[in-house]
């Protein structure tokens, strides 16, 4: 789509198409975590023989039916941040509230988080600039921002190409700071402004394809064969076996876009990437987020959103952000 026809378009969306969009993303994301969080560690083969189907409750975490992880946490401390514009010391202030003082958990307190993201936040709590906190090495390159960079695109989506992924890179680097995180993170948020704008899937993750795949060939170059799948455009016809559910940040992207290109619905794209095992919480979450714009709010199943933990929180959340999407929309356009 024409880059001014889908500013216009943004521009002229009614406070409920808004909404729409917000609900389907931040709640798609939420019941895809939580969904996965009861099997988190569990390898793909235990799971053909008893797959998800719906909420569970407690398993790995021993959570009650509805929990959601540090995906979710710190993807609405970002959201929560976004109300009132960007900022990358605001984003950083919720992270180490979140951690230290159970901001936005679920339940109170923190039952889950990675490694390299508790790094990071830590040097956050002691002061270090956001865009040097994340760990920039070569092993650092888990899905950890991954997980929590969409509300990024409902808030810019209105915005070029360009600044879109230089935010998106900016976002990645509170946690994870290696390029391979950061070109993760525009891929997804590029993608998911673009159906935010109203693009098909298919058409939107090729523009998307080719979008990133000329500024990686221009210049980021090594990182070009990391990228080889999710640049493919024949990733829908791969079959599962060659599709991880593992932490690695290229890995958790490119299952993501192989659901939902495989899938016919929400709920289909959702148990098909839980399904796949391993970090399922976060694989359910990135897929969940984009089938949620696919599908809109009214595609994620009610008997699954109304288990969330703190839905009626969630619910004023993404009011909030929609009152802020519309204000920065329409002063893009």
């Amino acid at each position: 789509m024409d880059e001014a026809l889908r500013k216009h378009a943004l521009s002229t969306y009614t406070k409920s198409e808004v909404l729409d969009n917000v609900r389907g993303a931040i709640l798609g994301h939420a019941v895809g975590d939580a969904l996965g969080v009861p099997v988190e560690f569990t390898k793909r083969d235990c799971l053909q023989g008893n797959p998800v189907s719906g909420m569970r409750g407690y398993g790995t975490h021993n959570q009650p039916a509805g929990t959601w992880s540090d995906d979710t946490s710190l993807s609405l401390c970002l959201a929560s941040s976004l109300c009132n514009g960007y900022d990358l010391n605001d984003q950083a202030r919720l992270f180490v509230n979140w951690l230290y003082d159970g901001e936005w958990a679920p339940h109170g307190e923190v039952f889950d988080v990675g490694c390299t993201t508790r790094e990071a936040i830590s040097s956050l709590a002691n002061g270090c600039n956001p865009i040097h906190a994340g760990p920039k090495h070569e092993h650092s390159n888990g899905n950890g921002s991954l997980m929590r960079v969409l509300p990024l695109a409902l808030y810019c989506a209105a915005a070029n190409p360009e600044k879109r992924i230089e935010m998106a890179m900016q976002a990645s680097c509170l946690t994870h700071g290696h390029l391979r995180s950061q070109l993760a993170c525009a891929f997804y948020v590029d993608l998911a402004a673009r159906l935010i704008g109203g693009e098909t899937y298919p058409h939107a993750l090729a523009e998307t394809q080719q979008l990133l795949g000329n500024l990686i060939e221009d210049q980021y170059f090594k990182e070009r064969a990391s990228f080889n799948m999710v640049l493919d455009p024949d990733l829908a016809s791969r079959e599962e076996e060659n599709i991880s559910g593992d932490g690695y940040v290229m890995h958790t992207l490119s299952a993501s876009l192989w659901c939902c290109l495989r899938a016919d619905s929400y709920e289909q794209a959702v148990l098909l990437a839980v399904n796949l095992g391993e970090d399922t919480d976060t694989t359910g979450a990135v897929t969940g987020g984009l089938a949620g714009l696919i599908y809109g709010s009214s595609g994620i199943p009610a008997i699954w959103a109304n288990q969330l933990a703190r839905i009626e929180d969630i619910e004023n959340l993404c009011r909030r952000i929609s009152d802020s999407c519309m204000h920065n929309w329409k002063g893009l356009s």
